[in-house]
């Protein structure tokens, strides 16, 4: 049975199109539509329009246009699985992802190039972050730097009045 027959919205979007043109078929009016759906009188006027040019399905979602994805969904859902068993467990020096290195782990195992440019998008789109590692010295000592900070500090730190 498809959405359109059904009258069930894909989305919150839609769902609230399509209660603007039910509450206008019941004689309300767009200054009152756009008070009780929470938009602006110019978002119900469009709508209300479509919808008298092309009828009510043309309320419903449509699908994006463009290019569709080289991954698939499912493909995209096991990219961050195969990046959170590290850097090394794909024959990488060190533990850290650079773009280069997730395009290649992306192309060996679903055989789809990605420029390193656009990696990051898909990263952002997974829910991954840039990160910038902490640079410390390897001599460092966090028992000293500890103990520094708990009693040298205090002592250095200038005192207001009172």
């Amino acid at each position: 049975m498809s959405r359109s027959t059904t009258n069930e919205a894909a989305t919150w979007r839609e769902g609230r199109r399509q209660r603007a043109w039910e509450l206008f078929q019941m004689g309300w009016r767009q200054r009152q539509i756009a008070t009780a759906l929470g938009v602006s009188e110019s978002a119900v006027s469009h709508w209300l329009a479509q919808a008298r040019h092309a009828g009510p399905q043309a309320l419903l979602r449509r699908p994006r246009s463009g290019r569709p994805p080289r991954l698939s969904l499912d493909q995209q859902a096991q990219v961050p699985a195969l990046l959170t068993q590290g850097a090394t467990a794909f024959g990488f020096r060190g533990d850290r992802w650079t773009r280069q290195r997730v395009a290649e782990v992306i192309q060996r195992h679903f055989g789809v190039r990605y420029h390193p440019a656009h990696i990051s998008r898909l990263l952002s789109r997974w829910g991954w972050s840039r990160q910038k590692p902490i640079r410390r010295a390897r001599q460092r000592d966090e028992a000293a730097l500890q103990q520094w900070r708990e009693k040298r500090y205090p002592a250095l730190v200038k005192k207001g009045p009172g």
